[in-house]
Parts: C-alpha cells; structure tokens; sequence
C-alpha cells in the first residue's frame, strides 16, 4: 500500500481546546488510584489508544458489554438448578482443607440454608483467605453457578461472597466485557465505576421529538444502563440505552464527514467552461461506445466541474465498468477548460498501466499525456516537471509522488485517486487542510453498500457504474474440490496448448507450520514439473524490479501460467488470459475473490473461474462460494459480504483512518445510519456555524467520539 506522504497529515495545531465539562472524561488511566504503570499500558494497548496517548476514562465508557449476567434468582438451595447463575444465603457449617503434599485437590467449605445442603469448592487456595470470606458459623451471600459432583450440589469459585449488611454491593444485573490476558473483569468492572462517576451533565444533540418518539433515555443515562443495568434488557445490544449511543456513534461520524465536504466545497472551486473539442477527440478514439452509466457519471462530473463549487465525488465501478475511461474524459473536460489533471495511483505499477490505457487516446486528441515515477531517468523527471510546471502537459499519472515537494503545476484542476480504500477521512481532511483548490474524484474497484458509502463517503457525491462495456464476456465459475487437481491439470494443458493464459492464485507465499494450506511456492514447483518454464511465479515478497518483469513477460504472452499470490488482485490487465483458478477459495473474502474473478473476462474470449477448495468447508465458506458461483453482480455480492462477516474489515477500515465502531454493530443498528447521515446534513444546513446551544451540544458530540479535528472545519456563522 502506498504510503501518504507525511506533509499530508491532518494539521494537529489546528485543534480547538475542548471543554472544561468534558475534562474528567479525558483524564489518563493513569491517574486513577490501583492504575499502575504495568496495568495503564496494557489498557493503552487494549483500547487502542492514539499512538503516543494513554488509555483514558471515556475509553472505559466505550468499551460495551458482550453479555449480562442476571444474579436476581435468589432461591434456595433445593430450588438451585444444574448450570443455573443463582444468589444464595448460607450458613457457613466446616471447611475440609486439601491433605498436606496434595495440592491438586480442592478446598472445599460445607454450607446449608433451610432448603438443604451445598459445597462451594476452591482449587489451589493459598493464604488462609477462603477461611477469612466465609467463616464457619456464619452467614454469606454467596453467588455463582450450581454444578454436581457425586450427586451433591456445589458452586466452584463462586463470582461472589459478601457479608449481610454488605448485601447491597453485590451486582444482580452484571455486565460482562470482552478482556485481555492480564486484565480481569473485576479490575475492569471497577474502572468502568469509576468512569460512571465521572460523567458529566451534558447538554442534548438529539431533538426531544426523536428522544420520545424512540424512547431513547439520555447520554448519560444511556451509559448507566448499558454498564450498570438494573435490568438484563437494559444493556442489550438492541435496547434503547444501547441504540442512542450507536446512533451517536454514527451521528459524530456524519457531521464530522458534512464538515470535510462543507470544507472543500466553501473554498471555492472555479466554475469551468468547455468547448466539447478535446472530449469529442477522446470518445472518438475509443475502440467502443460510451455505456449509459459512462455517460451518466460523466454528466455528473460535467456539471460539478462547470458549478463554482469544489467537486468531491466517488466513482464506483464494479471490476471492468470502465472508470478510467470516465476519469480521462473527465480530465480531457478539464484540458478543455485550460486547467490540467494528475491521476494518482496506489502502486507504480498500477499508474504505469493506466498510462498505458489513457496515452494512446491523449495523442489522439492532441494532449500532453505523462507518467511520473520514482524510478525514471533524472533528465526524463526534469523534462516533465517542467512539461508541468509549463503546462504542457496536461494529464500527469503516478503515485503519491505527484504531490511532494519539487513537483509544481501551472494550473491543477482536477486530482483523481484511484483505489478509495488507500484514501481516508483524514487523506480527504488533509487535502482541505493544504488549501488545494482542485476538484477530486475518488475512484473505486470496490462495490460498496450503500451502509459502507454512507459510513466512510458520507462527504461525497456518488456516482455508479454497473454495466460493463460492449465486448466483455460472461465469466464461467465453477467451484471443485481439490480432490480433482489432476483432472484440473490435464484440462488446463489442453487449454494452454490452445494458446491460452491463465493465472494460477494462491492465499500464501510460503508453507505454513500453523495453516494447512499449500503455498505458491510449493504449487509452482509442481506446476513447472509440468509445465515447464511456460510457468511464472509472482509474489509480494518478489523486488518490484522482479515482479514487473514476471508480468511484463505475462503480459507479452511469453508466458502462459501465471503462479500468483493475491499481489495480482489490482492493477494486471491482460486481454489474452482466459483462465483464474483460485486454490483454497475457502479462505478468501467474497470482495477478493470478485476482484480476482474480474482479472479475467477482459478480452473478446468466453473466460472461466474456477474455485478448489479444501473439505470441510464451513457454512460461511460454503455460502460465500455459492455467492460467486451464483452472480457476477459485485455489488449484489459487496451486500452478501456484509452480511455473512458485518463490517469486518471490508474496506480495509484499520487503514486510512476510517472509522472503526466500538459502539454501534453494523448488523444491528445499520437502520439508525441513514437517519444520522440525514439528520447530520440537515444540522449544518440549518446551523453550518453550530453556533448556541444546539452548536454547542453538537460540537460537545464531536469531543466525546474524538472528532474534533473536524471542529477547525466549521464555518464561522
């Protein structure tokens, strides 16, 4: 993945001081009393804290409960059942020690109520404490689960021993946290206390209508049902408690994603004027016509380039929609306005490809078309930055580079990024922080439900390309077990001594000790047995040096196997290859195994796909093979996706700072998303200042869910 250059961090100085109200929610772990050094970095770790920041108190807030535990049932010991989380009042009656020199057997204490007779059992307890807990003659509060053991009733390590009069103490309702090694639910349960106390009153960001009409309780409010529920359903995950705080979840995340566009889009852009002649030059040039959905997205890019407002625009296509066609057109209408274009992409080698996609149709329509790479001759560098800094050159492609020091253009209108996933939220506020008064178009291979658009695209206008050009084949899919390998490599002889290509995928490089997968290596090594060097092995591993040249042969059709890791999914585009068989497609993601699917299917020939997997199969696995084999819709298939694994890591969200939830569950709550995004745009329609107190509670919203870095972004009045 590429990396952002460092000048495109968002600007820390801009931060605003939050309020004094909400200090006792930012104060460090650290500082609360129990909280030592050891423990306090492994919180900083657990809760992922920010990197050079510890763990702090609204961390412990945030942390939800995975379950509750309801100690309510307090019965006597005859009506204490099997498995059953039962409260009981005992009477203390004996204590039977383990033998000296046989630690291994348990301590056990004899104890009875009115109903009848119970053990409460303890492995290797040391120090004399389980005789201070539970004293014999007297009378304990004792909770836990009942277990049998040679027919007698018993609890072993009850969760809970208090005095009578400390009966009050004794959670009947308790949440249980997902931990880590090192950290105990009650060490946690304590934090999370201590953090409750600490919540302040705090003004209202959700209407009083939508608060009643969905019987929603406040912030705080919310916050104690959820960590110390007086009710199992009151910290169910979906229970009014627990759905406010999702919807304030997504609520920060949409006004935060408004304020970027409301940013790029108040600097002002400049209103364009076309003549029509270079974008004509270029469709005519085509080998094909224009889909309608082509056609569609360029309109929609006409007209936010001709309006005096900065574009911000998604471009989503399937695998083989023809984007790229659309983003040169797009960057040909910028020619036409006397303004140029740069195209950035995630790897060199996947510039270096649209290069060769777009050149051939610039020189048709007479434009100054360049590729900018770090690894070109110095001469060649300096004659295209000055081709740039003329404005001679009207459409430069490359990566990140582009936009480093040393790269100066005449007039850039227009920047597209291709690959979204590798361009967040905080890349999307950095570009407003740099002042760049160009319009964006952010292009993606990805088809992403209309939950995900609006979760990390909120800020953009979208538009959707679901046909592919004329031309393109139906791909053939097939799933078989690895059982028929042999049968497998005898037909694709057949096929590659016919004159085609095909590529070869495998999930690892190298053999795994942990996974029982075969690896590229391995497959390789068998496959040139065969095939002898009409086989190829590229991995991620490779130098790129290495990797080009192994595709490059690919491409030339000097080679007709291509063994690959997933370092194929992006960016290879050879017409001739008919063939992707995909070993172990049980342990691919739907996303990817499209993606892969679509390196095939690009020329004029019938293509096949076909899936080997390894028995046995999981239902989920079963299910997403069945998807793949079943449509060739990746946008259908990006929906089914989502719901066979949630959010997961569909678009890479760890990456690029898109917002991962630790409140909010996709699944659960994606009803309340659309709500937030509509209610978020109309706040700062109506208040683009969040200015008075509604401004204030807003901006109070943004602090608790660690979006004020978006707080420079808003408008003054």
């Amino acid at each position: 993945m590429a990396v952002w250059p460092s000048s495109f961090n968002p600007p820390q100085d801009r931060r605003v001081p939050r309020p004094e109200s909400l200090q006792p929610l930012f104060r460090s772990l650290h500082s609360i009393k129990g909280v030592g050094d050891k423990l306090a970095a492994l919180l900083t770790r657990f809760f992922g804290a920010p990197d050079g920041q510890e763990a702090i108190v609204l961390d412990v807030l945030m942390h939800m409960p995975s379950g509750v535990v309801d100690r309510r049932r307090q019965v006597g010991v005859a009506d204490a059942w099997l498995n059953q989380t039962v409260t009981l009042r005992l009477h203390v009656d004996r204590h039977q020690a383990p033998p000296r020199g046989r630690p291994h057997l348990p301590h056990r204490v004899f104890a009875h109520d009115e109903t009848g007779d119970i053990q409460l059992v303890f492995f290797r307890a040391q120090g004399g404490w389980v005789e201070k807990a539970l004293p014999v003659g007297e009378e304990r509060y004792v909770s836990g689960q009942i277990g049998f053991f040679n027919g007698e009733k018993q609890i072993t390590h009850p969760d809970y021993i208090v005095e009578p009069d400390k009966f009050a103490t004794l959670p009947l309702v308790e949440p249980v946290y997902p931990l880590t090694q090192g950290l105990s639910s009650r060490a946690l349960g304590r934090l999370v206390r201590e953090a409750l106390e600490a919540v302040p009153e705090l003004p209202e960001w959700i209407a009083p209508e939508t608060m009643a009409a969905r019987d929603w309780p406040g912030f705080s409010r919310a916050l104690h049902m959820v960590h110390a529920p007086e009710a199992p359903g009151d910290a169910e995950i979906w229970a009014p408690a627990r759905q406010r705080l999702a919807y304030d979840e997504y609520l920060a995340g949409q006004i935060t994603l408004q304020l970027v566009r409301s940013s790029r889009v108040s600097a002002r852009g400049v209103a364009r004027s076309f003549t029509g002649a270079i974008t004509d030059a270029v469709v005519a040039a085509l080998p094909f016509a224009l889909t309608a959905g082509q056609q569609a997205a360029f309109a929609d890019i006409r007209a936010d380039l001709a309006a005096p407002d900065r574009m911000s625009r998604l471009l989503q296509g399937d695998v083989g929609s023809g984007k790229t066609v659309v983003a040169l057109v797009a960057m040909a209408a910028m020619a036409e306005s006397g303004a140029q274009s740069a195209m950035m992409a995630p790897t060199e080698l996947l510039a270096a490809q649209h290069y060769r996609t777009v050149k051939p149709l610039c020189d048709a329509a007479g434009l100054g078309c360049a590729l900018l790479t770090g690894k070109m001759p110095a001469a060649e560098r300096r004659a295209i930055l000055s081709g740039l800094a003329d404005g001679s050159i009207s459409i430069v492609l490359g990566t990140h580079a582009l936009f480093q020091s040393g790269v100066e253009f005449r007039d850039l209108g227009l920047t597209v990024v291709d690959e979204q996933h590798r361009f967040g939220v905080h890349q999307r506020l950095a570009l407003s922080g740099k002042g760049r008064h160009t319009d964006l178009l952010v292009m993606t291979a990805t088809p992403i439900p209309r939950t995900l658009v609006l979760t990390h695209f909120g800020d953009m206008a979208v538009s959707v390309l679901r046909e592919k050009p004329g031309g393109r084949q139906p791909i053939d899919t097939a799933v078989l077990s690895i059982g028929d390998y042999d049968r497998v490599v005898a037909r694709l002889r057949a096929r590659l001594d016919e004159g085609a290509q095909a590529y070869w995928v495998c999930p690892l490089v190298e053999e795994s000790e942990a996974l029982e997968v075969v690896s590229a290596e391995d497959r390789f090594a068998e496959l040139q047995a065969v095939f002898g060097d009409r086989v190829a092995l590229v991995h991620g591993r490779m130098s790129a040096s290495a990797k080009q040249e192994a595709m490059q042969r690919f491409a030339a059709d000097e080679i007709k196997l291509l063994v690959a890791t997933t370092v194929i999914e992006v960016g290879v585009d050879v017409p001739n290859a008919t063939i992707m068989i995909i070993e172990h497609a049980e342990r691919f993601g739907l996303a990817q195994l499209h993606q892969l699917r679509g390196r095939v299917g690009r020329g004029s020939q019938r293509s096949a796909c076909l899936l080997l997997y390894k028995e046995p199969l999981s239902d989920t696995a079963r299910a997403r093979l069945e998807t793949i084999k079943s449509t060739e819709d990746g946008f259908e298939i990006a929906e089914r996706d989502l719901e066979l694994r949630g959010q997961g890591d569909l678009l890479g969200t760890r990456q690029s700072g898109m917002p991962g939830y630790r409140i909010a569950v996709p699944d659960v709550h994606r009803h309340l998303l659309e709500f937030a995004h509509d209610e978020a745009k109309a706040l700062l329609a109506r208040n683009p200042g969040l200015t008075g107190p509604e401004g204030e509670a807003a901006r109070t919203l943004l602090y608790l869910f660690r979006k004020d870095l978006a707080i420079p972004l808003i408008r003054a009045g």
